[in-house]
């Protein structure tokens, strides 16, 4: 499925007096690879989750297809979500089911597709990342790297138009994190859906996205094409010119240890 423009617009959420974020606006092209970059604790993950409607915010518009997500009916809010893949940070995989199968739930939960129009399209998937031949392994039995890879396969399985990935990198190590920024590059050319990575992984941010954002106090400091925002290296991106973060290296990869005003 082609890839669709999400519109997000002066997106507001709090839990109790705790304010997550304010007045959050940024339109994500459709077709291309966004990343929304910030620290630990800045949000990131429950932009996402407000993004597909698990979290209502207390202001602000969501708009797909020209639909508001924010007050359109449940029934509606169903429709549009069918229009999302999620690949969760662990891979949200079920435990007790193969790689087959948990890829397949997706299929035989909201189509009426038969068990052989089933298997042509899991092993499609499985094959788009690396896979092939891994049907019968259970989650327990394969790597970090692995897990990240049948859930993206099973994110992917009704052909979505819009694909997040929360912190996509969480876990791994450089070289696994390498190759699977390649392989969302190379799954977005194939599929020409909207992709959203949020992350706090410095390399992630520098060499995959179209465009870039930074959540920094609460706000969005920036958001725009990446030849336009990104900085001059791993220890210092510049942020729309008033802001610096300073990276660590942890275990290999770069990570956003700081953002100071400059």
């Amino acid at each position: 499925m082609t890839g669709v423009e999400v519109r997000v617009e002066g997106l507001s959420k709090s839990f109790g007096r705790a304010n997550i974020w304010s007045d959050v606006t940024l339109t994500l092209p459709p077709g291309e690879v966004s990343v929304l970059l910030g620290p630990s604790g800045t949000g990131k993950s429950v932009f996402l989750k407000t993004l597909i409607g698990l979290i209502k915010p207390e202001k602000g518009a969501i708009i797909i297809d020209d639909v508001d997500l924010v007050r359109c009916s449940e029934r509606k809010l169903y429709e549009i979500r069918k229009l999302f893949g999620v690949l969760f940070q662990d891979g949200a995989l079920f435990g007790s089911m193969n790689l087959y199968d948990n890829i397949a739930f997706p299929l035989r939960e909201h189509t009426r597709r038969s068990e052989a129009q089933i298997r042509d399209v899991v092993m499609e998937k499985m094959a788009m990342v690396g896979l092939t031949g891994s049907e019968a392994k259970l989650p327990g039995e394969i790597s970090g790297g692995m897990r990240k890879r049948a859930g993206l396969a099973r994110a992917l399985v009704l052909d979505p138009a819009i694909v997040l990935f929360d912190e996509p990198d969480s876990g791994l190590d450089p070289v696994r994190t390498a190759y699977l920024n390649q392989l969302i590059i190379d799954l977005n050319a194939q599929t020409d859906a909207t992709f959203l990575i949020v992350t706090h992984d410095i390399g992630t941010a520098q060499t995959v996205p179209d465009n870039i954002g930074m959540l920094y106090r609460k706000h969005l400091a920036m958001f725009g094409p990446t030849r336009a925002q990104a900085g001059t290296g791993p220890q210092q991106l510049a942020a729309a010119g008033r802001l610096t973060v300073t990276a660590q290296r942890v275990d290999g990869t770069w990570k956003i240890a700081a953002v100071d005003p400059r």
